[in-house]
């Protein structure tokens, strides 16, 4: 076998050292690599470590959220149940509003209409302070004229007292007429009383005669009795069309009466007004006394309107005070709404 030439052993030897260098390159290259992948993966590991501390943190973040939303859902329950009762306090406030400006204008009405009476009132006291002072100067004058009076009558006395020894007997005389005088009189009264009677039953007879036999209308003992509701409506003193038929009738009548009976007789129809036992208050009739004295007035006003003299017409109120049944049925407090008129001696 022929030994290699020194030319081929010479490009062997080149070749081999250029090998060596390609593989230490190569085995850097590795290593390079390597050391790559190694700090990639030892970034990479820190960079997942710190992301799953910030998905625990975000995770905690979020529990936290959670919770505030939950407390927010709880007091957004709560406002609402607030709102709620906020809405309906509102409301009642409003009402409570409302019915305390209807009362303040009630109260309005009740100063004005007090304001108005006392005004009434003052001027009464005025005209009645000086109708005293007129009536205090007449009865000044009247004891200036009594006095006079008195001093003539001592003197008259004097003269008396000197002749009443010889006056005794004829005295005697007078007293005995004087006793029979006095029982002429009262016979004369009770004369006149029994005469204003039958005036009295003339007069109801004619009525019932005009009225009828009704049992709204009746008499009772020496009054004519009229229900109330005849004249009135509930809770008013207001005289309607058929009220005022009626009186028109009862005026009638007595203008014929009134005519019969002599003038010597102090006569006088006089006018009650009742009511039954419940109360009323209202800004017109605080009481049953100023409604059942309203009505006689009113009644009393008409009949002068109607040509009645109004020296022979009296009015009264008694309220619910002179009940004619005492019972709390709706028929005992019709029986008791009333007007009545009785014919009767100033």
């Amino acid at each position: 076998m022929a030994l290699p030439s020194r030319r081929q052993r010479r490009l062997g030897i080149d070749i081999w050292p250029g090998f060596v260098d390609a593989l230490s390159q190569l085995l850097i290259v590795i290593i390079f690599v390597v050391l790559i992948f190694t700090a990639a993966q030892f970034y990479l590991t820190t960079a997942l470590h710190g992301t799953e501390s910030k998905v625990t943190e975000m995770t905690r973040i979020i529990s936290d959220l959670t919770d505030q939303l939950n407390l927010i859902k709880k007091e957004k329950a709560d406002l609402t149940v607030s709102l709620a009762q906020s809405s309906a306090e509102l409301q009642a406030s409003i009402a409570a509003r409302d019915k305390m400006q209807a009362d303040i204008a009630d109260l309005t009405a009740r100063i004005d209409e007090s304001q108005s009476t006392a005004r009434n009132e003052a001027e009464d006291k005025d005209l009645a302070m000086r109708q005293k002072d007129a009536a205090l100067k007449a009865q000044t004058d009247m004891v200036l004229l009594l006095n006079q009076q008195i001093a003539a009558l001592r003197e008259q006395l004097s003269r008396i007292s000197a002749a009443l020894d010889l006056s005794e007997q004829k005295s005697k005389d007078q007293e005995v007429q004087i006793a029979d005088l006095g029982k002429k009189l009262n016979a004369a009264l009770a004369s006149k009383v029994q005469e204003l009677a039958s005036y009295r039953s003339e007069f109801f007879g004619r009525l019932r005669e005009i009225l009828g036999n009704r049992p709204d209308i009746r008499i009772v003992g020496d009054r004519f009795v009229f229900q109330s509701e005849v004249l009135f409506q509930p809770g008013s003193a207001d005289l309607g069309a058929d009220a005022k038929h009626e009186l028109d009738l009862l005026g009638g009548a007595l203008r014929e009466i009134a005519t019969k009976i002599p003038a010597e007789i102090p006569w006088v129809l006089r006018v009650d007004g009742h009511t039954d036992k419940r109360p009323i208050s209202t800004s017109q009739f605080p009481s049953n006394w100023e409604l059942s004295t309203a009505r006689a007035t009113a009644v009393v006003k008409y009949l002068v309107q109607q040509g009645l003299p109004a020296a022979r017409l009296a009015a009264a109120g008694f309220g619910e005070f002179q009940p004619i049944d005492t019972g709390d049925s709706d028929d005992a407090y019709s029986k008791n709404r009333r007007i009545e008129f009785k014919l009767t001696e100033r």
